[in-house]
Order: C-alpha cells, then sequence, then structure tokens
C-alpha cells in the first residue's frame, strides 16, 4: 500500500485584490509579474500542489515576493486561501479540507498538530512574557493544565533549544536575535507537533548564529522525526536541511523534486539564476 502524505495540498490559490478573468492569464514566471496589469490585484500564489511524508523536511525557495511565506501562512491559518484544499492524515483520516472546517477547528489544529516559526520573534512570542511563560501559552492552548508538568515541559524544551535553564523566566525581549528564535522553536515544539512549520528563521542573523540555529534544526529533526516546511531564500539554507525542494516565483512553482537533483541540475531559468548567484 503507498504511503499517504502527513500534508496533502491541492490547487492553492491565493490573491489580494478584486481580481478578475485575466489574473491568472496575465501574470507568472513567463510574464515576470504576479500583478494583474487589467486589475493591480497581486497573485500571491496561483495552482500550487504539495506533498508532505511523515519525517521529511520539504524546502520551499524562492526571492522576497514569490509566494513562499503566503503559502506558510496559509497553511498555518493566519490567512484564508481564496481556493484549493489541504488534508492532514493525522486529522480526520485525512478526508477533510482543513481550509473548510469551523474557526474553532482551525484553532484546534494549530494549537496540537501544527508549529510554527516566524522570521520575526515578535510574531511567535509576547515579548514582554517570559520564556517559559511563551511556552505555556501554547501548552496551555493544547490543553495541559498542570502548573507543575508545564513547567518541567518548559525545562525540558530549552535543554532541546540549548537555551540555558535560568533563563525560563527571563524576558525574550533581553535576549539576542538568536536566542529569540531558540525560544520561538521550544514553543513551536511544545505540543510535540508532527509538523513544523519555519518562516526564514535564520534572515537578519549573524553567520555564526545561523549556523548554529540550522544545526539545532537539524538535530531535533533527527532526534525526533518531526515533518518540516522549511521556507527561505538561501539555497544554502535549503541545501543543508532538505530533502526535497520547491522553487517558486511569481507566486507558482516553477521547479520541483530532490534538492540534490535541482541544486545539481537545475532545469528552470530561475533556478539556475537563484544558484549561480549563491556561487
Amino acid at each position: 500500500m503507498k504511503e499517504q502524505p502527513l500534508l496533502k495540498v491541492r490547487n492553492l490559490n491565493k490573491v489580494y485584490g478584486r481580481g478578475c478573468t485575466q489574473c491568472l492569464a496575465l501574470t507568472g514566471p513567463a510574464v515576470d509579474s504576479n500583478i494583474c496589469p487589467a486589475c493591480n490585484t497581486i497573485i500571491a500564489c496561483a495552482g500550487i500542489d504539495l506533498d508532505v511524508y511523515a519525517g521529511e523536511i520539504i524546502g520551499i525557495v524562492g526571492e522576497s515576493g514569490s509566494g513562499k511565506s503566503t503559502l506558510i501562512k496559509c497553511l498555518c491559518f493566519d490567512e484564508m486561501p481564496d481556493a484549493g484544499e489541504a488534508y492532514l492524515q493525522n486529522f480526520a483520516a485525512g478526508q477533510t479540507n482543513i481550509f473548510a472546517v469551523s474557526s474553532q477547528k482551525k484553532r484546534w489544529l494549530r494549537n496540537h498538530r501544527l508549529g510554527i516559526v516566524y522570521q520575526n520573534p515578535h510574531l511567535g512570542l509576547r515579548l514582554d512574557s517570559s520564556c517559559g511563560g511563551n511556552i505555556a501559552e501554547k501548552l496551555i492552548a493544547a490543553d495541559w493544565y498542570h502548573v507543575g508538568k508545564i513547567r518541567t515541559r518548559a525545562k525540558e524544551l530549552l535543554k532541546k533549544t540549548k537555551l540555558p535553564l535560568e533563563r525560563l523566566d527571563d524576558l525574550p525581549k533581553n535576549f539576542s536575535g538568536g536566542m529569540q528564535q531558540r525560544v520561538q522553536i521550544a514553543k513551536a515544539l511544545a505540543n510535540n507537533p508532527p509538523l513544523l512549520l519555519l518562516d526564514e528563521v535564520t534572515t537578519g542573523l549573524d553567520v555564526s548564529v545561523q549556523a548554529q540555529i540550522l544545526d539545532l534544526i537539524r538535530q531535533i529533526q533527527q532526534r525526533l522525526g518531526i515533518a518540516m516546511i522549511v521556507v527561505s531564500h538561501d539555497f544554502a539554507v535549503i541545501r543543508m536541511l532538505t530533502e526535497r525542494t520547491l522553487v517558486m516565483k511569481n507566486g507558482r512553482v516553477v521547479e520541483s523534486g530532490l534538492t540534490d537533483q535541482v541544486m545539481e541540475d537545475p532545469q528552470h531559468a530561475y533556478t539556475q539564476l537563484l544558484i549561480n548567484s549563491m556561487l
């Protein structure tokens, strides 16, 4: 029997604007624009298909404005797509479109089945709440109510993300950027999610700190076997972490395949340009 994907996404579309009948025909990589000249609608994502299997790390790479972060926002319900379907194998036996369920069920999915780490820590953390308090927030949302167990779990997560235990009650606003990302990762892992979404988590960090965060992510994945979707504009990050890669441009997937194949033998001119730019 063929293995079923943990996450299956089909024909996801997201636009910003009123839209018109010509939007899809007048935008895309062929014309190098995702803005419809007829109605000025922005086509953030169009016709996106994606399968993620248990324990797999998928990369999504592209320049700013390619639609990769919008895709992640749709998957964690920060945004709602205008069309498309998505199915989680561990929710309703993978038979229910998660975009079509109630707001209450979307919150349940986000709290019990997903973890998200944002590029900007202030989107994923309460910077004026303690490190432990941030982790507790996620745990309470995932139906943890015993204070002692929550605190023990928070200490476990700090250890996993290599944060000093004595910083448990400190405020993230007093942390460095790299340490804030570690707190975000700890919070995202709190509910043992089968799927972790990582959106440009190393952007803006010093090179040495980037390397530490990437190494931490790889260790966590190997140890816990969590499936991950890693979004980045940097092919070096994608090469280090991922097994399969989707390349996005102007809201479309222009190439996909095993990361090594995409890196060593890129077929699309845009992928070739991205790879050449990092050499």
